[in-house]
This record gives structure tokens, C-alpha cells and sequence, in this order.
């Protein structure tokens, strides 16, 4: 697994920022990068945890797995 959440700061804005720069790496489009941060502040602080995993694992499935 290349990318985890486990182990970064669990401020709302550095768990963004963390799958902003993964999506990035990992060739999502501007536009994509934007729908997940707008449905990630869509509710409360456990949607955004469960929208940053389902794009984590998303991210991961790209890669590969890869360490």
C-alpha cells in the first residue's frame, strides 16, 4: 500500500491536503481533485474521514499496491 492516513495529523485540512497530493500523484484531474475536497467538507468530520479513505484506497488501487 502505497498511500495510508494512518499516521498524519488528523487536522481536517492536512487529511485533505494528503489525499489532494496523492490524487495528484497519482493523475487525477484538477476537476476530480475538486469534487472529492467539495464532498469532503459536504458534512461532518467522520464524511470527511470516510470520503478520504474511499479516495486512499482509490489512489492505492491506481498504484498498484506498490510501497
Amino acid at each position: 500500500m502505497k498511500y495510508d492516513l494512518v499516521g498524519i495529523d488528523g487536522n481536517a485540512f492536512s487529511v485533505m491536503g494528503y489525499v489532494d497530493k496523492a490524487m495528484f500523484e497519482q493523475g487525477f484531474t484538477k476537476a476530480e481533485r475538486t469534487a472529492y475536497k467539495k464532498r469532503a467538507m459536504s458534512g461532518d468530520y467522520d464524511n470527511l474521514l470516510c470520503e478520504s479513505v474511499q479516495m486512499i484506497d482509490r489512489c492505492n488501487e491506481i498504484a498498484g499496491g506498490a510501497e
